[in-house]
């Protein structure tokens, strides 16, 4: 059938069938690719062209040579073929909605009828309902900083237990600033708003990235720089290319992650307030980027950079809020990462161990990743049993976030216990993950 003519959505048939259904479930794209192309008539190099894959990878698909798991790939293939979201494990595609929905989700709130008026302006018990009654009636700097301070709130919750519940409630309150952003006001209000809208938007792409939902993370990501860049604010630009390097480094994309991160350092330096704290989590970046691409040098270059402008943070540096994260353990920890990724295990493993001790021990997520690194960088030595024990501890603070990100480095140091899988120290660390994890751990290979 020609290409011109391929149908646009699979049919009712087939999304129904519950042989592709259960395909669908369990990603096998083996058993789906054949079915599309058995009963919708979509062969595999139309398959290839509508889902941004290789003819021979497609073809090894089906073959049963190859399985696809990354996030971004998977998100292609149900925008590509149209399945809907749902049926693999995926949130609501955006072609999914209809037109009327996506324009009414942007709309100002409608004026409830006289007799409901009573009910729906009462705010309901929690800060964001309160706040958006506040803001209905006026605006002022107080209520601005009532929204930064929810955002601080959101950012704290997420690092101790994940954004994915907390995604619902940013995302409309990022609706209902940028649906003020449509009134006119005095400058100082208006810039805090579209401010405040940036941050919003980023925190939004942070948890569909920490969720390995990558082309959700990056449609969010590029609002948040496009809010960011109406009033200028190159800073946060920079932290917001920052953000999507680091993703970069996820997606196994590294020449994208150096070249927006060297962006992210041109937003800086073009700033005239650019702090030193800034430059220096930038060229940490910067150092994750050449890492991953095994560049040793530039590594070694970035991580002295970093550590260069660390030394000339000063208490009266007007840092944003944003940035106060990267404090020195996080410098420490970061460092043995950049190591870790090149393999220098034994110069990572005393870094990431160190920065353990003295980092916060309310950030559970950020904890978890730190302690599989360091169970890695110990397993890279031969030290079987310390990366067991130090794994087994990890597993305290990876259970109690929900985090896609968190059970990837999980999966991968279980990966790299391959070898060593029927050692007692590695049976005990498998039976206490799955005691702790069974739904992470169901799947795992063994």
């Amino acid at each position: 059938m020609p290409d011109a003519d391929r149908p646009q959505e699979l049919p009712a048939r087939l999304l129904t069938d519950p042989e592709m259904i259960d395909a669908c479930r369990v990603r096998d794209f083996s058993r789906v690719f054949r079915l599309v192309k058995i009963k919708a008539g979509i062969y595999p190099s139309m398959i290839a062209r509508r889902c941004d894959l290789t003819p021979s990878r497609v073809g090894e698909v089906i073959a049963g040579k190859r399985q696809l798991q990354h996030m971004d790939v998977i998100e292609r293939i149900a925008d590509g073929l149209r399945i809907p979201g749902d049926m693999l494990g995926l949130a609501r595609r955006q072609w999914e909605t209809p037109q009327a929905l996506v324009v009414a989700e942007r709309a100002l709130p409608q004026l409830p009828e006289p007799e409901q008026q009573a009910t729906t302006s009462l705010p309901g018990p929690d800060v964001d309902s309160i706040l958006a009654l506040a803001t209905r009636t006026s605006l002022s700097t107080a209520t601005l900083e009532a929204f930064r301070s929810s955002i601080e709130d959101y950012w704290r919750r997420d690092n101790q237990h994940g954004g994915e519940a907390l995604r619902p409630a940013i995302v409309g309150q990022l609706r209902y600033v940028v649906g003020l952003l449509k009134e006119h006001r005095p400058p100082s209000i208006q810039n805090g708003l579209y401010g405040i809208a940036a941050e919003l938007a980023r925190l939004t792409g942070w948890t569909y990235f920490d969720a390995r939902q990558y082309s959700q993370a990056r449609a969010y990501f590029t609002e948040a720089l496009q809010l960011a860049k109406e009033i200028d604010d190159r800073q946060f630009m920079a932290n917001v290319l920052a953000c999507m390097s680091l993703q970069g480094t996820y997606q196994d994309k590294p020449a994208d992650s150096l070249a927006l991160v060297t962006a992210a350092q041109d937003q800086a330096r073009s700033a005239l307030d650019t702090t030193p704290r800034v430059l220096s989590m930038l060229s940490m970046r910067e150092a994750f980027a050449h890492a991953t691409l095994g560049n040793r040098d530039a590594t070694h270059q970035a991580i002295g950079e970093a550590h260069s402008h660390f030394e000339q943070i000063r208490q009266s540096d007007p840092d944003p809020s944003w940035v106060a994260y990267f404090d020195e353990p996080k410098l420490i920890v970061d460092t043995g990462i950049a190591h870790g990724r090149l393999g220098e295990a034994s110069t990572a493993e005393p870094l990431i161990a160190d920065a353990l001790r003295r980092e916060d021990r309310s950030n559970q997520r950020g904890r978890a990743f730190h302690a599989f690194w360091l169970a890695r960088t110990q397993l890279d030595q031969g030290k079987l049993d310390q990366a067991c024990h130090t794994a087994t501890q990890a597993l305290e603070s990876a259970s109690t976030v929900a985090s896609e990100r968190v059970t990837g480095h999980l999966r991968e140091f279980y990966d790299q216990l391959a070898p060593h899988r029927q050692e007692p120290v590695a049976l005990a660390f498998e039976a206490r993950l799955r005691e702790l994890l069974p739904l992470v751990s169901g799947p795992l290979r063994p």
